[in-house]
């Protein structure tokens, strides 16, 4: 099990994100300004910062020592620019309609619904244009031996596709379809495996993709990733949902028990609390093991998927 000294080092990571991100945000001047600054009040909320830390990590263990991080740094601004979109549209109350995230106001309780709205499309739009100069003006990179050998258009491409109609967004369809109508005729579970592996699990699984692609992995590294990714992705959204009953609002920063009032099937309500359990550590176990096959000493990306069963927010 992870020590105390984890946490210090995540928050170490998430400090070093943070610097980052402020150099990706868009000043809040002109007609536009409001709407970036519900775009900035929703970047800056905090948060462990855990997809950009996993796409960093994973480029340090394919880059190796003394790797040149600025590289990296626009995807992972990137990637946590989709994934507060994600965040700001699913608290909207046309969705979730929750009043807190981290600890403060919704974007939505501050700026209005309308605004919100448009912070969210802002900033997925800003991501791939902040994704896209980085590859634009990025060094020179290694051939990849994937469908693209250009290392910035494999990863613009797995950015793409792991946020839209194939992953994120499919499963967040998928997700208001079930809590609706569900899917007649279809395993209850075969669809909660669907929702949790796109709508949480595709973007870790694409952090830690585009860290492998652009810090020199091959195909095969980049989908032992993918696996590992999807893996973790599922496991977290497993913990999320016995975490949404038995967590507390001080801790997570957001009101407990939406998952019942919102009539939701999750894993705990389809299998119970203990193999619930049972499952968050099937998987982070086999996710191990991959990460294992590829060589890896990063500690640090272990500890964090180690972490990710125990953690109470």
């Amino acid at each position: 099990m992870v020590d105390g000294s984890f946490e210090k080092e995540l928050t170490q990571r998430a400090d070093y994100f943070e610097e980052i991100l402020k150099d990706f945000l868009p000043g809040e001047e002109g007609f536009a300004a409001t709407v970036i600054e519900a775009m900035n009040y929703s970047l800056l909320a905090g948060g462990k910062r855990l997809r950009p830390v996993m796409m960093m990590e994973s480029f340090k263990i394919f880059a190796g020592k003394g790797c040149d991080m600025s590289v990296v740094h626009p995807f992972m601004a990137a990637m946590e620019m989709i994934h507060t979109y994600s965040l700001v549209h699913d608290d909207l109350p046309a969705m979730d309609n929750d009043e807190y995230r981290r600890g403060r106001k919704t974007t939505h309780a501050v700026y209005g619904a309308g605004m919100a709205t448009l912070a969210g499309d802002g900033l997925l739009n800003l991501a791939f244009e902040t994704a896209i100069q980085g590859a634009v003006k990025g060094k020179e990179l290694s051939s990849y031996d994937g469908d693209n050998s250009n290392r910035y258009l494999a990863a613009l491409d797995v950015l793409s596709a792991k946020a839209g109609i194939r992953g994120m967004v499919g499963g967040q369809c998928a997700d208001i379809c079930a809590e609706n109508s569900g899917f007649p005729g279809e395993d209850r579970g075969e669809v909660l495996n669907y929702i949790d592996e796109n709508k949480t699990g595709a973007l870790i699984e694409s952090s830690l993709m585009i860290g492998a692609i652009l810090g020199g992995g091959s195909q095969d590294d980049v989908r032992k990733m993918e696996r590992i990714g999807s893996n973790i992705g599922i496991a977290f959204q497993i913990q999320d949902d016995i975490l949404d009953i038995e967590g507390s609002q001080e801790e997570l920063g957001k009101p407990i028990g939406s998952d019942i009032r919102n009539g939701k099937s999750t894993y705990v309500s389809l299998y119970g609390m203990d193999k619930a359990r049972a499952r968050v550590k099937e998987l982070t176990e086999q996710a191990m093991e991959l990460l294992n096959s590829i060589g890896s000493d990063n500690s640090f990306l272990s500890d964090l998927f180690e972490y990710l069963i125990y953690r109470k927010k």
